[in-house]
């Protein structure tokens, strides 16, 4: 059978799906959203209970990521990922839904090997290049600041 590349076209056309990319990325930006307006109401809370700001933003992180860790051991950070796509990607707790999903996948081959070393198969690149780069950019910093 010999069709021609309008032909084609129209084939396709009708068997894919219809995209909800407009539905999916404001679902996206609100989660997303809502992650950040979550960390900004603790910050101001953490603010209001006294703390210097530096204190109150190391708080916010850790207060992120252990809601985020807790989501991902119950399983409902999966179920909310999986509707706003990349809005659950916000660094601070997409990062520890990373690590704790990894840790909780090879819990069975015991503590040490299993969680201890595979807790780090997807945070260990970040970590290494977040040095990595910040070295890079530490020493361009140091080299061109004569200059600028």
């Amino acid at each position: 059978m010999k069709i021609t590349p309008r032909e084609y076209d129209e084939m396709n056309r009708r068997a894919s799906p219809h995209s909800k990319l407009g539905k999916d990325c404001l679902w996206s930006f609100f989660v997303g959203g809502g992650i950040c307006l979550v960390g900004e109401v603790l910050r101001r809370a953490y603010l209001a209970k006294g703390f210097v700001l530096s204190d109150a933003s190391a708080m916010t992180s850790v207060t992120l990521i252990l809601f985020s860790a807790v989501l991902t051991s119950l399983g409902w950070y999966q179920k909310i990922a999986a509707k706003a796509g990349a809005g659950t990607l916000v660094p601070i707790t997409g990062f520890a839904n990373s690590v704790v999903s990894s840790a909780m996948e090879y819990r069975s081959e015991g503590f040490v090997p299993g969680v201890g070393a595979k807790m780090f198969l997807i945070a260990g690149p970040v970590v290494v290049y977040g040095l990595a780069a910040s070295a890079v950019w530490g020493l361009v910093y140091h080299l061109l600041r004569p200059f600028i």
